[in-house]
């Protein structure tokens, strides 16, 4: 909930207060810096991991069980899934009417009926907790939580948000702010509904598969329980639709950012990350997942701690001088975490399990905050500096 929920809100409203650009959110750090940031978020919230992903679970929950997992259905269901959700993407104009009047209803309601039908007709009596959530329930979450890359989406959803705005003629920044921050509270709100029903489903259906199966697994035997021949049905339309708006909103958002920073035109560049997520797709799911971990593990902690600096950069005499040493020492402990979520987890020192909050993969915290404490009596004991904001 804090990573999946609370973060993502968190982020649209930073993005919100800057105008909606993730370039003046990281103008702090310095225009190469904050550049390179963003190029990371875009890439694995885009061609790299998440876009690839959608047709990925759309693909296993919804339409594997009617035609098999083999490649073949695989590379079929991808090229048209991929074709759509390029099409829809080419008319970034016309995105509120596509998805905001016909896909998100349909989405909301199928998401409503699952949900209630967890709430209402449960599966079993709740397992009892294993692995790491035993002893460590909340830190195992709370890393776990970067797998749905929510808080990498906000930061480019946030302009999405403010594009489809002014789009209706809101051009006032005060309007502006007030819209987005109402969006940003009732996708919250939505999400905290949708993680509260699977939470209480995954808890009172584990019983229904075998051990160590992975949550699709459980989801798909409650809606073949709950709904009998129906319910695979059920299934691939919901997921199709889930996935498919998520899908075009990750490629609208990374074809206007790398419109603006190569000489390729929007639609040009819709094609090629709607081609180039088709192919990586086909990877699929399960190393899809076994890569992304320790990137996202990496990525994640400098993304938190800027968004959570955003809030507070008025108060530095130099927001340079607090940002980039807090960012950077993030993203030095994030790398590490990372390194240790990976089979590389042995180049690390032997002395990194040992540090606080090694075994929970938080060991980035603690260093983080020293590094804002540090950095924050430095800039009040220097003189004020004038930051360079880049235009």
């Amino acid at each position: 909930m804090v990573t999946a929920v609370a973060l993502p809100v968190i982020a649209v409203i930073a993005l919100a207060r800057v105008g909606g650009s993730i370039g003046l959110l990281t103008g702090p750090l310095g225009r190469r810096a904050g550049l390179l940031l963003a190029i990371v978020c875009y890439l694995a919230l885009g061609p790299l991991f998440a876009t690839p992903r959608t047709a990925n679970v759309s693909f296993a929950l919804g339409i594997a069980p009617f035609t098999g997992d083999g490649a073949l259905p695989q590379f079929i269901y991808s090229l048209l899934f991929f074709t759509l959700a390029m099409v829809i993407s080419l008319y970034p104009g016309r995105l509120l009417d596509n998805v905001g009047h016909i896909l998100a209803p349909l989405k909301i309601l199928a998401l409503a009926a699952l949900g209630i039908a967890a709430l209402v007709w449960p599966a079993g009596a709740p397992i009892p907790a294993s692995g790491s959530y035993q002893n460590a329930a909340f830190s195992t979450g709370f890393v776990q939580g970067y797998l749905t890359m929510d808080t990498l989406s906000a930061l480019m959803f946030g302009s999405i948000i403010v594009t489809a705005a002014r789009s209706r003629g809101v051009d006032d920044p005060g309007l502006l702010m007030r819209y987005t921050l109402w969006a940003s509270l009732i996708a919250g709100i939505g999400l905290t509904l949708v993680y509260i029903c699977m939470f209480k489903l995954g808890a009172g259906s584990g019983g229904l598969v075998a051990e160590r199966q992975d949550g699709a697994a459980i989801l798909h035997a409650y809606v073949q329980h709950t709904f009998g021949e129906g319910g695979s049905l059920f299934m691939a339309i919901l997921m199709f639709i889930a996935c498919l708006v998520t899908a075009v909103g990750m490629t609208c958002a990374c074809a206007d950012f790398f419109s603006r920073h190569v000489p390729l035109s929007y639609r040009t560049l819709v094609a090629i990350l709607a081609a180039f997520a088709m192919l990586v797709s086909n990877l699929g799911l399960a190393t899809l997942i076994r890569v992304s971990i320790p990137v996202l593990t990496a990525i994640y902690p400098p993304c938190i701690a800027l968004v959570l600096l955003s809030f507070s950069q008025s108060r530095w005499r130099s927001a340079n001088r607090v940002f980039a040493p807090v960012i950077a020492t993030s993203l030095l402990f994030g790398l590490a975490d990372g390194i240790r979520a990976s089979s590389f987890g042995g180049l690390l020192p032997a002395g990194f399990e040992r540090l606080p909050l090694a075994d929970q993969g938080l060991v980035w915290l603690l260093p983080t905050l020293l590094a804002l404490l540090l950095a924050a009596i430095y800039d009040r004991l220097r003189a004020p500096r004038r930051d360079k904001v880049p235009t």
